[in-house]
């Protein structure tokens, strides 16, 4: 594993929060009122940890420009964190 990839996944694995993020969007497309109804998170909490996660680059947001029904995605950073972390589970 590279510096990078330990860095991402200490990150995720750090929080619960960024860690059920990423496991909930998985290979879909995810706006934060999905995200927030899953966990019962608030929708400011659920925003401030997407913006964390899109800063390390582990999500993009698709439509940007538009104020409500931002789509979420994740990254091919994400991906190979998603994959990591569904190998430990199965561990």
């Amino acid at each position: 594993m590279d510096d990078r990839t330990i860095h991402l996944l200490s990150f995720v694995k750090s929080s619960k929060h960024r860690k059920n993020i990423i496991l909930f969007i998985d290979r879909k497309t995810k706006i934060p009122s999905e995200i927030a109804n899953n966990f019962n998170m608030s929708y400011t909490h659920t925003s401030k940890n997407l913006n964390s996660l899109r800063n390390e680059g582990l999500v993009t947001c698709l439509n940007e420009n538009d104020k409500r029904g931002r789509l979420y995605q994740l990254t091919d950073d994400g991906l190979n964190i998603l994959e990591i972390l569904k190998e430990n589970d199965r561990d």
